[in-house]
């Protein structure tokens, strides 16, 4: 009896989906919930298990094919052993290129879990997965242990072998003067990244006003605190949780930034979904803090770097992603100084933050030097005025700059 391996259904918002990598090769035995391909969405990757044990007897969609949720990735066939019976053109391939030796290793090398992050960083660091002591969930693999191996080795390790050859590399190094060109065909997310950046700007009348916000009560405040915090918390007190409560205070004052629309209806949203924007290897996510309201500082700081470590090891899930009412985006973190962020779709409102640097400022009537950051409102002016949205960002910039305001709020 045979059995389609299909692309599952994910969530509401993803129709569609590319095939990563096979991590089974036709012939090759499976038992039920082996991992057998990795796909990638624009949203999330994640690996299809196989729905019974038997034989892979059917690739129908090789590495890099584009597929729709529901349509037939392989087929998997009752019992154990060689299957009769033609094989496509992607299983005879690859049979032939394989030698007894290859092939007996293969199931050990399929029981290796990594994430793509990690693949990522074996592929640019020449690390053989194999050789890698993997401390995440059932020993899988992550980046930070690649990394670790890198460390310890203080070498790259040789390539591994693969089912699969590896891209073709230049016969040799580019030289000065070369007029070298690569073609890289864009991640699913990529992708997805910049249709979505697109149709942002033409669909939305996105504008920006700017602020400068004195960072000075605050970093004295985390100054003061950040070791009773950690030894209280187990985690360090960081700048996302004053901004997320600033912003909540700032929303509740200015309701229509916490919506979107919807036909000719503004939909005014009375609870506060924060995304925090963080950069990933295959392109910026936007993990959600659910009713950010209802967190402690200790509780959002936690989360964010919850999030910032799963989007590096490529294990954040769909509902992660999914919804959010407002988003806080840091390009400090990269050292940018001033930017206009581009709106997250739906929403209506972004808030930039940016680095902190020593600048001259007046205050009390005498030039002094305080740590000063700019900060962007990026909205949109079709149901946003102007001067709500520079209201909020001044008191975005109030409450920030008496931290001790955000108890009260």
């Amino acid at each position: 009896m045979a059995t389609n391996i299909v692309v599952p259904e994910v969530g509401e918002s993803i129709v569609d989906a590319r095939v990563a990598k096979w991590l089974k090769r036709e012939g090759d035995p499976v038992s039920v919930g082996d991992p057998l391909v990795e796909l990638e969405t624009d949203k999330i990757d994640l690996e299809v298990a196989a729905p019974q044990g038997g034989v892979l007897s059917k690739i129908a969609h090789g590495d890099g094919a584009d597929v729709k949720v529901g349509e037939v990735l392989g087929v998997i066939e009752e019992g154990r052993g060689q299957v009769g019976g033609q094989r496509s053109e992607v299983g005879k391939a690859e049979a032939e290129s394989r030698k007894p030796e290859a092939v007996s290793r293969q199931p050990e090398a399929d029981k290796t879990r990594s994430t793509p992050a990690a693949r990522n960083a074996a592929q640019q660091n020449a690390v053989d997965l194999h050789t890698v002591q993997g401390t995440g969930d059932a020993g899988r693999v992550m980046r930070r242990d690649v990394e670790s191996a890198v460390k310890q080795s203080g070498a790259p390790a040789p390539a591994p072998v693969t089912a699969r050859p590896a891209p073709p590399k230049p016969a040799q190094e580019a030289r000065p003067g070369d007029r070298t060109e690569e073609r890289v065909r864009m991640s699913k997310r990529r992708a997805t990244i910049a249709k979505r950046l697109v149709e942002a700007q033409s669909t939305a009348a996105m504008l920006t006003t700017f602020n400068e916000i004195d960072m000075g009560a605050v970093q004295a405040l985390r100054e003061r605190h950040k070791q009773a915090f950690k030894e209280r918390h187990g985690v360090g007190l960081g700048l996302t949780s004053f901004f997320v409560k600033a912003t909540i205070g700032a929303l509740r004052e200015f309701p229509r930034i916490n919506a979107e629309i919807q036909g000719d209806e503004m939909v005014l949203k009375h609870y506060y979904d924060i995304g925090i924007a963080v950069g990933a290897s295959e392109g910026l996510v936007v993990p959600v803090l659910r009713d950010a309201d209802q967190l402690s500082f200790a509780e959002i700081e936690a989360r964010v770097r919850a999030f910032a470590k799963a989007a590096d090891e490529g294990t954040l899930s769909l509902a992660d992603l999914k919804g959010g009412t407002f988003t806080i985006t840091n390009g400090g973190v990269f050292g940018s100084l001033f930017s206009t962020p581009i709106l997250n779709p739906p929403q209506v409102g972004i808030l930039g933050l940016h680095a902190i640097k020593d600048r001259p400022m007046a205050v009390g009537g005498q030039v002094v030097i305080r740590p000063a950051m700019y900060a962007a409102l990026t909205y949109d002016h079709r149901i946003v005025d102007g001067a709500e949205a520079v209201q909020f960002l001044v008191r975005v910039k109030q409450l920030v700059e008496d931290p001790g305001a955000l108890l009260i709020e």
